[in-house]
């Protein structure tokens, strides 16, 4: 892994204190603590992200949250990543899924957008879907329950637990992926049993 590769981590959620801790913004969460574990503050403003930028394992990065809603959550990035100039294949987005059980996280190097209007944006701006993925499960409404009214619900008590240790597990495979590369933070983390 070239130590001096510069990666975009990139949490993707909904701007506005209206959507903070629902469970489409699980990737903000994700984000906010891997800067804090790389010390490096998200206090900036550019083409309508909120980024920082440092060095984190041997890495530059720059960490981002686009303040666009989800759905125009592409342009941002799009915008960042060429002001940097960080290829695609090291923008990391994270993200919430519901097709993945409640509290696992999921690593994949590249893929279509699953029907995640966030995806969708970044895959449409950069003409690709060829950038890895960490997505963090937020399952399905156990009742009958409209999709938009569950993804911009709160977490409730009980999930804030389920979702400590998978957010301690996104950090911590965000690192292994700055250190060791995909394949690797794949290896380690795609089948980890949730705590």
């Amino acid at each position: 892994m070239n130590s001096s590769a510069q990666w975009l981590i990139a949490g993707l959620g909904n701007p506005g204190r209206k959507y903070e801790r629902t469970r489409h913004n699980v990737g903000f969460m994700a984000a906010e603590r891997v800067a804090r574990r790389c010390g490096v503050p998200i206090d900036q403003n550019k083409f309508k992200n909120r980024f920082g930028r440092g060095h984190c394992e041997n890495g530059r990065l720059a960490i981002a949250k686009p303040m666009d809603y989800m759905n125009r959550s592409g342009p941002p990035l799009y915008q960042l990543a060429r002001y940097f100039a960080i290829p695609l294949k090291n923008i990391l987005v994270i993200h919430d899924d519901m097709d993945i059980e409640k509290g696992q996280i999921k690593i994949k190097e590249k893929g279509g957008h699953g029907g995640h209007n966030g995806i969708k944006s970044v895959m449409e701006v950069f003409g690709s879907g060829d950038f890895p993925r960490l997505r963090i499960g937020i399952g399905r409404p156990g009742t009958p329950m409209d999709v938009t009214d569950y993804v911009l619900g709160k977490l409730t008590g009980e999930e804030a637990r389920i979702f400590a240790p998978a957010l301690e597990n996104a950090e911590d495979a965000v690192i292994t992926l700055i250190k060791k590369g995909v394949t690797q933070a794949m290896n380690e983390f795609n089948h980890r049993q949730i705590v």
